[in-house]
């Protein structure tokens, strides 16, 4: 959005805009403002929390996240404490604000890093393309591993439950290098830690539904409904149809234009639109994306009873 490309040109660094609450709700509110969606997701980083709990990091422009003093002994785990929720005050105080800005005409959804991806950044230093430390620890520190991500996983349930307390509706996973995994090792390594973030935030905030996203994610779709969330996002690498299909109909799911769409001429866009939302059904479906030929295209489609082809009151579609 061109509002926000002039507000990142008079604030430059995404640390403050991400770590500021004025300009959080800012942004936040920008594809409100422009759109009306239903949603409205806070402007943040899955790595916001990570100092709060010992990790300080840098987002450079090139390099993108970097962390100076990767967790890679045990000496070095030991300088990470609990999650500390005074040092999130920002998220909080933008959470309220937002939830105050759109009332009742829309939902507020917060989210967090799972453990695994948010460790891959922790250990490896930043962003990588093998993820070759932290694997090579599965094998040869995997107790140091394992407590890593437990630790992560207490600091996040908390992180949840503390954006639930301070008004997001939803909460979304992004397990996003959870894909980089084998499905064998992401049952050891990344669904365990979910699973128990999960029932944790069940435990207090019962009615808070949560969206788990991973990357890639096709050949982990029932393993990923295992973990006890509400909503399963597919990216386009998933056929909604064969996703719907592997998940049954008893969970919800998100997506799941490619992109790429985005690049080529608008009936080409609209066809794809309307062909992911007539796979994916008329009740439980998410589709997002903060471009305004979305919310033209998928708030004119509607559904009957007896047809996803026409038009009745009672289909309400996220957007």
């Amino acid at each position: 959005m061109a509002v926000n490309r002039k507000l990142a040109e008079k604030h430059p660094s995404f640390r403050e805009r991400s770590d500021t609450t004025d300009l959080i709700v800012e942004i936040s509110l920008q594809p409100w403002e422009a759109f009306r969606p239903d949603g409205v997701k806070i402007f943040c980083d899955i790595l916001t929390p990570l100092p709060a709990f010992g990790v300080p990091f840098d987002i450079e422009e090139v390099r993108g996240p970097v962390i100076q003093s990767p967790i890679r002994s045990e000496d070095r785990l030991k300088a990470l404490h609990p999650i500390d929720l005074e040092k999130l005050h920002f998220v909080g105080e933008s959470l309220k604000i937002l939830r105050q800005e759109v009332g009742g005409h829309a939902a507020v959804l917060g989210f967090v890093g799972a453990p695994w991806t948010i460790a891959t950044y922790i250990v490896e230093g930043g962003t990588t393309r093998t993820y070759t430390t932290i694997k090579r620890m599965c094998h040869t520190t995997p107790n140091l591993l394992r407590a890593l991500l437990s630790h992560l996983t207490k600091a996040i349930s908390e992180y949840i439950i503390y954006q639930v307390e301070s008004g997001a509706h939803c909460i979304q996973i992004f397990g996003s290098w959870g894909g980089q995994l084998p499905p064998d090792m992401w049952e050891q390594w990344s669904k365990p830690y979910i699973t128990e973030i999960v029932s944790v935030v069940r435990s207090k905030c019962l009615k808070t539904p949560l969206i788990l996203y991973i990357n890639r994610n096709g050949g982990l779709l029932e393993r990923m409904k295992g973990t006890g969330v509400d909503v399963i996002g597919f990216d386009w690498t998933v056929d909604m149809v064969d996703g719907k299909k592997h998940l049954g109909s008893d969970i919800s799911v998100q997506g799941n234009v490619d992109p790429a769409y985005l690049f080529s001429l608008l009936p080409a866009l609209t066809e794809e639109i309307q062909r992911v939302v007539k796979c994916a059904g008329p009740r439980g479906h998410i589709l997002k994306e903060a471009v305004a030929h979305f919310f033209e295209v998928t708030k004119s489609l509607k559904y009957d009873s007896s047809s996803q082809n026409h038009a009745v009151e009672e289909y309400t579609l996220l957007v």
